[in-house]
């Protein structure tokens, strides 16, 4: 546990300085408002511009090791590490009345075993590169293409990462990352607007084949990816909006405002493929096609509460992911181990070592958050604090009716709102054993990670 007391102290010397720089000297004249440095303008009142953003998740992370894991051939009951989640440079504009680009490029989760294993992207890749013609005067049609985010199901499944409220989004919803699409992006055509309190996206996406996911198909008696075959793939997301519109520049969905809009929504999404998975049919020789059906329903509060500039956000969601008989992966984001002894694990999609956990399924998800951003001056700090909970309630198949339950809770130290903060984050997973072709539980596993974030 010295690893985590390093990271809480880490940590407290965050509010420390927060503290100190409280007592500071007030400047007898107030400082000159920031610039859009990275903004250029390209007509007189600024409605057509051009724009670059940068941002930058450097993770320091203590994690229990799942059963069985090796590191570089050493078994280890934990590990520390230092990674980037995401680095990324976007460059976006409004070129005309009409006319909107949009490019996203660089990397994700990079640590020291980076190049371990396999991996689809060796290097920095663009995430985004789209074309979007503006139909309508106001934000009533947009029409788009490319490689994009936009996605149906959730707002999860197309998150604006630099302005999440927990340290990490619930990665499940995007449902085939880096199955058959390229870290949740795809190649498709949409159309999006907003029309009185509705806000809409329909898609058609062009899924890559499995096969370049960089690591061998399965053919067995449970669904998994088809390795033969091509279908395209509609996608449809629909939000009603009670009280002030999202933002609505680019594809990616807020994941907090931080007090400055005041939004309630309900919405619906979905995902069909025909024929995206298959299986061994019964006799054990023939091959059986199933569908891709996923369907979601769920509510988002971001709103302040009162004039002392606190606030509250909350989201809560129901998800039915059918990926047909039995599909199970696993998955961890970043992961810090390399390799199992293979003794007693579970056969499924994904590594089952390091800080895995069966993270997609067929079958039922809830998942929700809640925070609450303290007043300003709380504490006499010029930084804001923002302590959040998540909770992840999974009934797979697979799991034969074990329900699969993981708790998170952190604290955001919001230095300069999304633009520079610290998170600390608390996990605790399940690990799962098959002994004797049975399924049963293994030890809890907890993660403790450091982050710090700059967005500009």
């Amino acid at each position: 546990m010295r690893s985590v007391s390093i990271v809480f102290l880490l940590f407290l010397s965050v509010f420390t300085q927060a503290q100190v720089e409280q007592g500071a000297a007030t400047p007898a004249q107030p400082p000159p408002p920031e610039k859009d440095a990275l903004k250029i303008n390209l007509n007189a009142n600024g409605s057509h511009y051009f724009q670059f953003t940068v941002m930058n998740q450097t993770w320091v992370r203590f994690n229990e090791s799942n059963p069985y894991t090796l590191v570089e051939g050493t078994p280890k009951d934990n590990t520390v590490d230092i990674g980037l989640r995401r680095t990324r440079f976007q460059a976006y504009g409004q070129l005309t009345d009409n006319v909107f680009i949009y490019f996203q490029f660089g990397m994700n989760n990079f640590n020291s075993q980076f190049n371990t294993g396999s991996n689809r992207k060796w290097a920095a890749f663009f995430h985004d590169a789209l074309c979007e013609y503006k139909v309508s005067k106001g934000n009533q049609l947009k029409i788009g293409g490319g490689l994009t985010i936009a996605n149906g199901l959730s707002r999860f499944s197309q998150p604006s990462v630099s302005t999440i409220m927990t340290m990490d989004v619930p990665v499940f919803a995007q449902s085939t990352v880096d199955q058959t699409d390229e870290f949740s992006r795809k190649l498709s055509v949409y159309a999006r607007g907003q029309v009185g309190k509705f806000d809409y996206r329909f898609i058609l996406s062009d899924p890559f084949p499995i096969t370049s996911s960089g690591s061998p198909y399965q053919f067995n008696r449970n669904a998994n990816f088809a390795g033969l075959g091509h279908q395209l793939q509609p996608q449809a997301y629909i939000i009603y909006q009670f009280f002030d519109h999202e933002n609505h520049t680019t594809p990616y969905m807020t994941g907090t405002y931080l007090g400055k809009k005041k939004i309630f929504n309900i919405a619906v999404g979905g995902i069909f493929q025909q024929d995206a998975m298959w299986k061994q049919a019964e006799n054990g020789i023939d091959t059986s096609y199933q569908d891709m059906k996923h369907f979601a329903v769920e509510s988002f509060l971001d709103m302040p509460l009162s004039s002392k500039q606190d606030a509250i956000s909350a989201y809560a969601g129901f998800f039915n992911t059918n990926y047909g008989t039995n599909y199970m992966r696993y998955n961890g984001s970043m992961n810090p181990a390399n390799g199992t002894l293979g003794n007693n694990t579970i056969p499924a999609q994904g590594p089952t070592y390091g800080n895995t956990y069966p993270m997609f399924g067929t079958g039922q998800v809830i998942y929700s958050q809640v925070g609450y951003l303290f007043p300003e001056k709380f504490l006499n700090s010029k930084s804001r604090f923002m302590p959040y909970a998540s909770f992840t309630s999974a009934k797979f198949d697979r799991l034969a009716g074990k329900r699969m339950n993981i708790y998170n809770a952190g604290i955001n130290c919001l230095l300069n709102g999304h633009k520079s903060k610290f998170t600390l984050d608390w996990q605790n997973r399940p690990t799962y054993e098959q002994v004797a072709n049975v399924i049963e539980k293994g030890p809890r596993k907890n993660c403790v990670v450091l982050q710090y974030q700059i967005f500009f």
